[in-house]
């Protein structure tokens, strides 16, 4: 076991939180403890462990709590369904979950099984953070499932027996793309024949064939247990579809219900039995076997036409005779086995590859898959290779035929690496470790430019964050294959652009494309290659603020718009879950390499605002309950059930209510300082230093917290975070006496000294009201009270206005013109409308953005009797008397109105006598401080 422990410890020590956010030196109780080796050298801070940071009461945990919830109580059986099915193995008789997962869902379920690796991680995290052996059970079992379900792939497809209709039968799972391959010579040339079968179909896709004998699709004979009608139908021909001669029932085969159907062929005529019924007749089918010759192809279960589904259900015996079976000797069919003298399969097997013939010809028939066989051992997925054939050709995109296959690898590989690093379970490396050699051998051996093709192409091309994963994975094992893998998929045009800081942004999809900066990052961890961290800080830069809404989300519609446009793109599908997701990722990332406060206060915004609120505050075992989509017009409604299920936002929400301790704290690389990211109620286990910091706090309903140091004596710098936001003032206090130096905004505040047991830290921080405005329309704002956007419900689907300088505060603070209510943090109102937190998760119609109307000059609530005169760069009076802010006294804003109203007297904006009211009003009113 040694060289698995060290593999272990290697990928542990290499990538820490880059695969599970967090993971470190601690382990999660119950795996195998190791020790670690620094991380790369190009960080010049480290994360901590999950585990090492516990979550307190609050909003974060609580919210936690409901994820937790349905990470124990979501059945994963039906999350291996479609990876079961795939392999043709049992599916335990569980229901795929639908949606995205689905073969019935979008773009017929082409990203089904992105889900179940989302899931992976999610689990692998909470096993992390909480150390619930519930957690470390589910992952174990997905990856023995896994596990059974690629070396299944690795093989002919086998029979699965299950009861017939006589003794067993064999089903053909739907998802599997198995069929029943029959030797030449079954027709045996007959001028007169039968046909008959039994099936159990549990799925009603027309024009599933139960047999399809031909060469192509001009010369063959088949039956459908369903036609365009829903009905069975037998034809023949020669000369294509136009020269069918057919059969048609009269009523739909029952699902989930055994059927037989049989057809003979003799003088002219044409009989379609149902159940020993006859239920069609036609006198006018001359063609016969012997009139199509000899045939390519006898299928059970797969037509010549590509886009008929493969039955799916099971089949209890099939038997063709030389003959015309008479309407007794059918109605006898249905109590007695068939005993076909050309072909009899009695699907009486319980194992292997081959169905025997009981006719005494010996035509063995041999089960297949319609797409073959994987090209290499090491491929996992919940559908065929075919996806992954394609793109390799595809010119332009077209999900309903090639959706994201390498996304969908992602998630997969992710979780694998999360499962393996929470339980040590070596079966989740080997499979990742799979996947990697898989995806090499298929993508080494194309030209680079069919792969910047296939990585420029909308949605088909996507790969998520793979390259983060493999890079991780090279850190497990040291193949230089796979870090060679993981450069295959630079996009050049992008990456170089980026790097070049030229923004060409516009008109891309955003989800596509953050997650592949985070990619570059670990590129620039494993080669040094300056051009990747380039990139990614540039990108970021062309995000943060200019395509970013105020919650912290990006994009419209998924895709990035012009730079600076936000007013101009607001719609009902800003702001797409993921892409906060991955920049939450990407400044974390781009934080371990520069300190950048920016990172981490974009980081706060994020976190406590969208992401926060895109969860619903109700617990529902069956799904997570997050958004898709954050609609920004007037008076949206969240919707927590988004799509049709399954989608790539639930998966990264799951993972998201299950890490929010992520980033707390981290330590510097030389463990001298211990950064303080956010305020969080929680407590650090700092091994390496053998104390715990633990924060006290109500924060973001408390504005300030209270740091406690515990355990044995050491001196370290404690950098404390100053938000941007936190223009009131920062205080910071250690054992009750002030903190040495000046707390900036936006910067760090370091306290450094030797910390003994006990020592208490207390920071204040007190809240203002401020606007956002948006670059493209200034009137358009969002308000904010400290970190916490606010939003107004209100059912209006017009932007609500409001005008918020009648009884602003001398500090600048436009808080006093709203009223607090009672008992509910965070809540106020105005004109009558309610104003609150948007990281409630709620169903409430909501207006993140406001119509900003100030059109009379009012002091202190004292109204001047003045319109507020505006230029025309939208700027009022107003605007310029209180940019000034803050004042110092009463005396210090009269005497900043008089500086303005004389220059815009002096302009002409503004009457000299209406000047003289607005001055006296001002100099008249009262102020909150």
């Amino acid at each position: 076991m040694a060289p698995h422990l060290s593999r272990r410890t290697l990928l542990q020590s290499a990538i820490l939180a880059a695969a599970l956010p967090g993971v470190g030196a601690a382990v999660a109780p119950g795996s195998a403890a190791a020790a670690t080796l620094p991380p790369p050298a190009s960080w010049t801070l480290q994360p901590f462990a999950l585990a090492d940071v516990a979550l307190g009461a609050g909003v974060f945990a609580a919210k936690r709590q409901l994820m937790l919830d349905h990470a124990r109580g979501y059945d994963v059986n039906r999350l291996l369904q479609v990876f079961r099915a795939n392999a043709g193995l049992s599916t335990l008789g569980a229901v795929a979950p639908g949606g995205w997962e689905g073969l019935d869902g979008e773009a017929n379920g082409n990203l089904r099984g992105h889900y179940t690796g989302h899931f992976l991680t999610m689990l692998s995290q909470a096993y992390a953070s909480t150390g619930d052996t519930v957690h470390a059970d589910r992952i174990r079992t997905v990856v023995g499932a896994l596990t059974e379900v690629r070396e299944a792939l690795r093989h002919d497809p086998a029979v699965l027996a299950v009861a017939g209709r006589f003794a067993t039968a064999v089903e053909h799972v739907r998802g599997s793309y198995q069929y029943v391959d029959l030797p030449a010579g079954v027709l045996g040339g007959a001028t007169e024949t039968t046909l008959a079968a039994w099936v159990k179909p549990t799925h009603d896709g027309n024009w599933a064939r139960v047999l399809d004998f031909g060469d192509d699709t001009t010369r063959y004979l088949y039956l459908a247990a369903r036609n365009a009608g829903g009905v069975p139908r037998f034809a023949i021909t020669t000369g294509g579809p136009g020269g069918e001669q057919g059969l048609d029932g009269t009523a739909a085969l029952p699902l989930n219900r055994w059927s037989h159907l049989a057809v003979t062929l003799a003088g002219g005529t044409g009989t379609l039995y149902v159940d020993g019924t006859a239920v069609a007749r036609n006198t006018a089918m001359s063609l016969t076997p012997a009139a199509l010759g000899t045939l390519a192809d006898h299928w059970l279960g797969r037509s010549h036409y590509a886009s008929d589904p493969v039955f799916a259900g099971a089949f209890g015996g099939f038997d063709v005779w030389s003959r015309a079976l008479t309407a007794a000797e059918i109605t006898a069919l249905q109590s007695t086995p068939g005993s076909g003298d050309l072909v009899s399969y009695a699907f009486d097997e319980t194992s292997g590859s081959t169905l025997a013939d009981g006719s005494g010809r010996g035509l063995t028939a041999t089960l297949r898959r319609t797409w073959g066989a994987p090209s290499h051992p090491g491929f996992l997925a919940a559908y065929p290779e075919t996806q992954f054939i394609q793109l390799e050709s595809m010119t332009g995109s077209d999900y309903t035929r090639v959706w994201a296959p390498y996304y969908t690898a992602h998630k997969i590989l992710r979780g694998l690496l999360d499962a393996y690093l929470a339980t040590d379970d070596p079966r989740a490396l080997d499979l990742a470790s799979g996947m990697g050699d898989w995806m090499y051998s298929r993508l080494s051996k194309l030209p680079a430019t069919t792969l910047q093709r296939m990585w420029g192409l909308f949605s088909s091309g996507e790969f998520g964050g793979i390259v983060e994963a493999v890079v991780d994975l090279h850190a497990i094992g040291g193949k230089a294959e796979h870090l060679a893998l993981a450069r295959l998929f630079d996009l050049d045009s992008l990456i170089d652009a980026c790097a070049a800081n030229t923004d060409v942004l516009d008109g891309l999809h955003a989800n596509q494309h953050i997650p592949i900066f985070t990619g570059c990052l670990r590129l620039y961890d494993a080669t040094g290659e300056q051009r990747y961290l380039t990139a990614a800080r540039n990108f970021w830069g062309m995000v943060v603020p200019h395509r970013m809404y105020g919650i912290g989300g990006t994009s419209t519609g998924e895709f990035f718009r012009a730079r600076d446009a936000v007013a101009g793109t607001i719609s009902a599908t800003n702001a797409e879950t993921c892409c906060a997701y991955n920049l939450l990722k990407l400044s974390r990332a781009l934080f371990f390499h520069e300190q950048d406060p920016a990172y981490m206060d974009y980081y706060e915004r994020a976190l406590l605002n969208q992401v926060l609120g895109s969860k619903q505050d109700t617990a529902d075992a069956e799904k997570p309950l997050v958004t898709y989509f954050i609609g920004l017009t007037p008076g949206h409604v969240r919707d927590y059930t988004p799509k049709q299920g399954t989608t790539c936002c639930e998966g990264t929400g799951m993972e998201s209510a299950t890490k929010y301790q992520d980033s707390v704290y981290f330590k510097a690389a030389d463990g001298g300082s211990l950064y303080v990211n956010l305020y969080s109620p929680s407590t650090l286990t700092w091994a390496e230093k053998g104390v715990t910091v633990t924060q006290a706090t109500d924060f973001p309903c408390e504005q300030g917290s209270t740091l406690t140091v515990r355990g044995r004596t050491g001196a370290f710098a404690l950098r404390l975070r100053v938000p941007a936001w936190a223009t009131a003032g920062f205080r910071v206090t250690v054992n009750g006496r002030a903190a040495d130096g000046t707390p900036v905004p936006g910067s760090y505040f370091t306290v450094s000294r030797t910390w003994r047991d006990g020592d208490v830290v207390r920071v204040a921080m007190p809240f203002r009201l401020r606007v956002e405005k948006t670059p493209d329309d200034p009137s358009l704002q969002t308000l904010f009270h400290g970190p916490v956007n606010l939003v107004a419900r209100d059912f209006a689907t017009g932007h609500l206005e409001f005008g918020l300088y009648r009884n602003a505060a001398l500090s600048g603070d436009l808080l006093p013109t709203l009223t607090p209510v009672g008992g509910k943090p965070l809540h106020f109102t105005l004109n009558g409308t309610e104003f609150a937190p948007f990281f409630e998760g709620t169903e409430d119609p909501t207006h993140v953005y406001v119509r900003r109307a100030e059109p009379r000059v009012v002091f202190g609530n004292s109204d001047a009797g003045v319109a507020n005169p505006v230029k025309a760069d939208g700027t009022g009076l107003l605007d310029e008397v209180w940019a000034g802010a803050p004042f110092a006294s009463k005396g210090a804003l009269v005497a900043r109105v008089r500086t303005v109203v004389n220059a815009w007297v002096a302009a002409g904006l503004l009457g000299a006598a209406d000047g003289a009211k607005v001055v006296g009003t001002a100099n008249g009113a009262t102020f909150v401080p």
